[in-house]
């Protein structure tokens, strides 16, 4: 072989092949510390760019099932004061009844009355202040609610609710029923159990749109999960691969700087052939 003094092509070769081995090792210690497959554009620009999509779809995904969660708790903030005065109906029911037996005297049926007239009270403020925020929601307000359930636009990803639910005392039917006396208290039976019917309807109005919102929280927590996996995939690095890249580059480097030392000794021996000429 050749010895040449001004050009050692040996040691430039090493060098390129020990630089080689240096972005190798960089690149498994980046995706290590990282978590990422792809640290840099140039690894896999297809992939990013498709990675980076489904990270925006996922983010998306994620704030619909809170909107959605959301919603349901409307539902339930909504459905919690339905529960209280359907107990309200309840009692006094069970007041009417007791009212209408001659087992009580005028007075108690007064004592039965106070109780009666103050629950209705009850029942009427219930419907009046029982909100979501500053969305009254038992006053038959009319409002339309639309829920946005879905990463995308479109009317699809958006479920619309028409909350009519008025549950006011006056509505229901209840509003002036009395006790005051054994007639009196027997008519409301008839009053009561309408109301009972109404307050029914008006739940399971509130329990259907509860159910459809279950089931699409459910199904966005199957979308979420499912686009996770294809983005970590495509996206997270796959730590025994990078840590056997890493261990193979620093053996590979460790030999090239042996090799680089053996190539920059080249010269040397040609200096050596010189002075044994001189």
């Amino acid at each position: 072989m050749p010895l040449r003094i001004n050009t050692n092509v040996a040691s430039i070769a090493a060098q390129r092949h020990l630089d080689k081995s240096d972005r190798r090792m960089e690149h498994a210690l980046k995706a290590l510390a990282s978590g990422n497959r792809i640290v840099q554009a140039g690894d896999d620009a297809a992939g990013l760019a498709i990675s980076e999509n489904l990270r925006g779809q996922l983010a998306g995904l994620r704030q619909a099932r809170f909107n959605s969660e959301n919603a349901i708790s409307l539902i339930q903030v909504a459905e919690g004061g339905l529960n209280e005065q359907n107990n309200i109906l309840i009692r006094l029911r069970e007041l009417g009844i007791q009212a209408a037996s001659d087992n009580v005297s005028d007075v108690e049926r007064g004592y039965l009355n106070q109780e009666f007239g103050l629950l209705i009270q009850e029942f009427d403020r219930i419907a009046k202040t029982t909100a979501f925020g500053n969305k009254r929601l038992l006053e038959g307000t009319g409002e339309r609610f639309e829920f946005q359930v879905g990463h995308q636009a479109g009317p699809e990803n958006v479920i619309e609710y028409q909350l009519d639910a008025d549950s006011t005392a006056g509505t229901i039917g209840i509003s002036g029923l009395a006790v005051e006396d054994q007639d009196e208290a027997r008519s409301t039976l008839e009053e009561i159990d309408a109301g009972l019917d109404k307050l029914a309807a008006i739940r399971a109005s509130f329990g259907a749109i509860q159910s459809r919102l279950l089931m699409t929280t459910s199904n966005l927590d199957i979308q979420y999960e499912n686009v996770s996996a294809a983005r970590s995939r495509m996206a997270d690095a796959d730590i025994a691969y990078e840590t056997a890249e890493l261990t193979a580059a620093r053996v590979t480097q460790d030999a090239g700087i042996a090799a680089l030392t053996q190539a920059n000794t080249l010269p040397s021996r040609a200096n050596m052939l010189i002075h044994g000429v001189t």
